[in-house]
């Protein structure tokens, strides 16, 4: 539960960041609309609000609006001073080690996109640029392992589940961390929690002392999603296109839990990417998976999928329910089978170079204004592929629209956004996202939850 309570403290770095010239210093506390100091706040506030129960944006930031950082130069280096934090980030008054590593995280990771990072790549293709952009900053948070073999699993669910999908995501994380598997994550709770606590029992039962627990965020989700203190490499990219390009790019397999629009959101780019013809050849294990009590939610899911994108689009995917030692055998033995490409072509294993991730359709970052999600292409008259990318669109403004601070500003100014297209298909759509509204799959504080979209048949 958020606390009311709240602590006025000073932080200093552990192992980064130790200096900042003061033009950095002088951009972080800059709160003009050029300035970083907005966006610094409200990713620093969510790493600080861990475990919270609330998942709207707008609320968080009105909970703690008396919340400030300030940023200085020491004659030992940088220090930040917290005014009003979260309670829940600290013991006795010190901040949670891990916390305090995360909150430096995004200090570098804010920096780094903000400033220092040359966006201009101007000998390369757009797609060229935006998937060295993810590269430096996957590598810039020394997120890319060059002489590491394979073994990062991506797991994407929900933040609002069950406790039974919860502690089966916990078993999944047990049984990958057993074989050695390390866990990256949207690094929120729920079922981006679970795996990595799971993982972190089978590390230590394997005295595996340098267990990678990856957390991939965005400023968008982050306060809605507040980063879980498990995380110890947590990363932020510039936007939700980025972060999902991260996962594909820096994992070597997905498994994805039961979830809500979001997860749908994920399933739709990963097979949108997979069912381009320039990627039949690159391996790429995904896997759902949940309880027995999931079964009916990943029936719903693979019909809705089979239904807009056809029959075949199911051979990229395995379902495995209630098996947690299964879906990481299954697991393993298909990272087995990407390491062996990886050999066989010489291409990298810390970094998915030859995945062919389309600009236009997966690339260019989606704005969920009204009149956007009013004018997608929502009809059967197009490649798979690009049908999927378009759905995908389509999902992301819906989460926009219950979690992120500009879509619930959206829809209270303008209403619900409007979808429309092929009848079937928006019929599909509207029974999936009504199975999530049945199921509490929305929104954490379901009692509150109203639907910020409006499906036209």
């Amino acid at each position: 539960m958020s606390s009311s309570l709240s602590v006025t403290t000073s932080v200093t770095p552990i192992n980064e960041l130790d200096s900042l010239s003061q033009y950095e210093i002088s951009r972080l506390q800059d709160k003009s609309n050029t300035g970083l100091y907005q966006l610094f706040r409200k990713c620093a506030l969510a790493v600080l609000n861990c475990d919270s129960e609330m998942d709207d944006t707008r609320e968080v930031m009105r909970r703690f609006e008396n919340f400030d950082i300030q940023i200085s130069q020491k004659h030992r280096g940088i220090q930040l001073d917290l005014i009003n934090a979260p309670d829940t980030a600290f013991v006795d008054g010190s901040i949670i080690a891990g916390i305090r590593e995360n909150l430096f995280s995004v200090l570098r990771d804010i920096l780094y996109v903000g400033d220092e990072l040359d966006l201009s790549y101007s000998r390369l293709q757009p797609s060229q640029a935006i998937t060295n952009e993810v590269f430096h900053i996957l590598r810039h948070a020394h997120a890319v392992r060059p002489r590491a073999k394979p073994n990062l699993v991506v797991c994407w669910g929900g933040h609002s589940i069950g406790r039974e999908e919860y502690l089966y995501t916990k078993s999944v994380g047990y049984e990958l961390g057993l074989r050695g598997f390390d866990i990256c994550t949207g690094c929120g709770p729920g079922a981006m929690k679970g795996p990595m606590k799971g993982a972190t029992i089978a590390h230590a039962k394997q005295r595996i002392a340098q267990g990678r627990y990856v957390g991939i965020s965005e400023p968008g989700i982050i306060a809605a999603e507040s980063p879980n203190p498990i995380v110890n490499e947590l990363i932020i990219m510039p936007d939700i296109e980025k972060r999902l390009e991260a996962f594909v790019r820096l994992g070597h397999g997905v498994i994805v839990f039961p979830g809500g629009a979001g997860t749908a959101e994920e399933i739709l780019f990963i097979l949108g990417v997979l069912m381009d013809e320039k990627n039949g050849h690159i391996p790429f294990p995904l896997i759902f998976t949940g309880p027995a009590s999931a079964r009916s939610y990943f029936d719903s899911i693979d019909q809705f999928i089979r239904g807009c994108l056809g029959d075949d689009v199911a051979r990229f995917y395995e379902i495995i329910i209630d098996d947690t030692a299964q879906v990481a055998r299954q697991m393993k033995a298909g990272i087995a089978g990407v390491t062996h490409h990886r050999r066989k072509t010489s291409e990298s294993f810390h970094f998915n170079w030859p995945l062919h991730v389309d600009y236009d359709l997966f690339q260019q970052p989606f704005e969920p204004t009204h009149a956007h999600m009013a004018a997608l292409d929502l009809h059967r008259d197009q490649p798979l592929h690009q049908l999927a990318a378009n759905l995908r669109r389509a999902l992301s403004g819906i989460v926009a629209g219950n979690v992120k601070e500009s879509g619930i500003h959206a829809i209270e100014e303008h209403g619900e956004f409007e979808l429309s297209g092929d009848v079937e298909l928006m019929r599909s759509l509207d029974r999936l996202l009504q199975q999530f509204v049945e199921q509490r799959r929305m929104k954490l504080n379901f009692a509150r939850y109203r639907p910020c979209y409006r499906i036209k048949h």
